[in-house]
């Protein structure tokens, strides 16, 4: 996409159950569990020692049973209730920047209309005294006096008499026409004001609907994190009271031993992928500008209006798409700070970069679970951040590339080639 829809109204984005922050909590939960049980978490949880002692007797061992599928709804209503807030927030958040951006391009259209008009203003202005000047300097009453001292010439001066005539009604027209031009450069150039100046509050609305995105995203982190911290124990424990398995809980931790040691293997392969990822079509050694490719691929589909593939609506698409293969690397364009890592609706799974001196990059659509990078992270040029991905309003595994310079969306082709890189 990334696609940026138009003010009117328009079809909902298709429901995506993980966002960028929630995905990653997923392997993050997962590393969580392994970690003993808190006080605070033993304050709402049964022990192995609490489901033990309630076997010994039947209706202590119902009753435990009813608390431990109560915790595991309670635990999975939570998470599934977190991450719908979190994609409504990031399709807030999304619909917010696509106000802001169909109102800048407005705003600079009507600028651009404005300035055209000065200089078609100026120029009558100019025409118009250039006029004035020559009945100036033929005026009637000159050529009154050469009729009286000259009454032989009387039939040429009469001529003239008459192209005066004549020339004063075309000033009046050009007069008018400078003083039309004026009026139409006046009003533009209040339009674009107006525009400019409402600027302000849609650039404030898409920050604070990003902020509480992020926010979402982070609060459905936390209860994912709990999901996975307690549910497969809690389930572990039902097994423990409803059958005759023995070494239930032994094998339980066991088990996490196993999946601590291959989640680490995951993690140091990617850590190591990253770290001697160069040359390619994207990522590397930045360039003397400080500016890598994002991604590999081919551009797919250009900035500008467009009739978008998910929406059908003719809208505009506030960046480039580059297509690699699915899960390929997308990496940092220049160095900066993660500014936001979590869902942005029709953006996918996304993360944005302030690069220092106004200017920030947008990389969407990453693969759940594709976000490696958090809110506060420095990240360098060329760093691995994510994986492509196909979330959000999207039809095909490709990467959403933004550049932003003041919070306005550019085209990245000539921003980035203005710094050596070619997308």
């Amino acid at each position: 996409m990334s696609t940026s829809p138009s003010l009117s109204l328009r079809p909902r984005p298709r429901r995506r159950f993980i966002a960028a922050a929630v995905a990653v909590a997923l392997t993050a939960g997962t590393l969580a569990a392994l970690a003993p049980v808190t006080s605070a978490s033993a304050a709402s949880y049964p022990s192995w020692s609490d489901v033990e002692k309630a076997k010994a007797s039947k209706s202590a061992q119902q009753a435990k049973v009813t608390q431990i599928k109560g915790l595991i709804a309670d635990l999975t209503a939570k998470a599934s209730a977190a991450q719908k807030s979190a994609e409504a927030a990031g399709t807030a958040y999304q619909t917010a920047q696509t106000k802001y951006d169909d109102a800048t391009l407005t705003q600079k259209k009507l600028q651009s209309q404005a300035d055209d008009a000065e200089k078609t203003a100026t120029a009558s202005e100019a025409q118009a005294g250039q006029l004035a000047a020559q009945l100036g300097r033929a005026s009637a009453n000159d050529v009154t006096t050469d009729i009286l001292t000259h009454p032989t010439k009387s039939g040429d001066l009469l001529y003239e008499l008459g192209a005066m005539s004549k020339l004063s009604e075309q000033a009046d027209g050009i007069y008018a026409q400078a003083s039309q031009d004026r009026g139409v450069a006046q009003g533009l150039a209040d339009k674009a004001d107006r525009a400019k100046e409402a600027l302000g509050d849609l650039a404030d609305q898409a920050q604070q609907k990003m902020q509480a995105a992020q926010t979402a995203a982070d609060q459905a982190q936390s209860s994912v994190d709990a999901q996975a911290d307690n549910k497969e124990r809690l389930e572990a424990q039902l097994t423990l009271l409803t059958t005759s398995e023995q070494n239930v809980e032994a094998r339980y931790n066991k088990g996490v031993q196993v999946e601590k040691a291959r989640l680490a293997r995951i993690a140091a392969a990617a850590a190591k992928a990253a770290a001697t990822s160069q040359g390619g079509t994207g990522g590397g050694s930045p360039n003397s500008s400080g500016w890598v490719r994002p991604t590999g691929g081919y551009q797919t589909s250009p900035f500008g209006y467009r009739l978008d593939p998910y929406t059908k609506n003719y809208a505009l698409h506030a960046g480039v798409d580059l297509a690699p293969a699915c899960y390929a690397p997308i990496y940092a364009a220049a160095s900066g700070t993660v500014t936001f890592a979590a869902n942005g609706g029709g953006y996918g799974n996304e993360v944005v970069l302030d690069n220092g001196g106004g200017i920030s990059t947008a990389y969407g659509h990453i693969v759940d679970g594709g976000t490696l990078v958090s809110v506060g992270q420095h990240v360098t040029a060329g760093q691995q951040i994510a994986k492509v991905g196909s979330t959000g309003w999207s039809t095909g595994c490709h990467l959403h590339f933004e550049t932003r310079v003041n919070g306005s969306a550019v085209d990245p082709v000539p921003f980035m080639a203005a710094r050596g890189i070619s997308v």
